[in-house]
């Protein structure tokens, strides 16, 4: 059996680059509406997927040591129990985490149930030092693109860095369904076409990353806010 010391050295090991994904956290969209600037400029964050930490537990400790155990908690959040067998005992380290979504809206639910799992396992990792290293990354602010995304030209830059990070060619090709939905979401014209673009997407959009599901999900909500607002106009 593997020694505490080399576990936990080899769970917080860095992820290749191009494992780790980017969004935007903070924006200047407040200034942008106000014209006080004119341009779009946001920080980008990396993280790393939910499937991440499994297979990097499944690598370390093997599928049959490692186990977890989700509980819904009274203020909304789920908790996720993870579970390590180190020698001949379990140890057990616990984070929670809320809702991605509206779990009010039926189109929304699962979604956003399934998003909280896994935020919660993330965060649970975390505490055995899985992908904590991306804590210390610190990017900063770039121009974004004209729908408050990174630009593909930006990639190459954030990823070198991460540690033993090298410049890579953009990911466009595997984010070719991701890519095509964004641009649907961006032309209807409609709040009830958006509405059934959304539904019908449901069962593609389950089977992505969280941090796809997460992005394409803001835009989904970008794009109803400028619907209502076109619409109240």
């Amino acid at each position: 059996m593997t020694s505490s010391p080399d576990i936990f050295a080899q769970l917080a090991a860095p992820f290749p680059p191009e494992v780790v994904q980017w969004r935007v956290g903070s924006t200047n969209r407040r200034k942008f509406e106000a014209k006080q600037t004119d341009k779009r400029r946001g920080l980008p964050l990396c993280y790393i997927d939910a499937r991440d930490v499994m297979n990097r537990l499944d690598e370390v400790v093997t599928p049959a040591d490692w186990q977890t155990g989700h509980t819904a908690m009274h203020n909304g959040t789920t908790c996720c129990r993870l579970g390590v067998l180190v020698g001949e005992r379990w140890v057990w380290k616990s984070d929670g985490a809320g809702a991605t979504g509206d779990v009010r809206d039926g189109n929304e639910r699962e979604m956003a149930e399934k998003g909280a799992y896994s935020d919660a396992l993330k965060r649970a990792g975390v505490l055995w030092g899985i992908g904590r290293y991306l804590y210390a990354v610190k990017a900063k602010w770039i121009e974004l693109d004209e729908w408050w995304g990174i630009p593909d030209a930006a990639y190459p830059g954030l990823r070198a860095l991460l540690p033993n990070g090298t410049p890579l060619q953009s990911r466009a090709d595997t984010r070719e369904p991701y890519n095509k939905l964004e641009t649907q979401l961006r032309a209807c014209k409609t709040e009830r076409a958006l509405k059934t673009l959304w539904a019908n997407s449901q069962e593609m959009i389950a089977t992505w990353p969280d941090g796809w599901r997460q992005s394409i999900t803001e835009e989904k909500d970008r794009a109803k806010a400028r619907l209502e607002h076109k619409e109240a106009a």
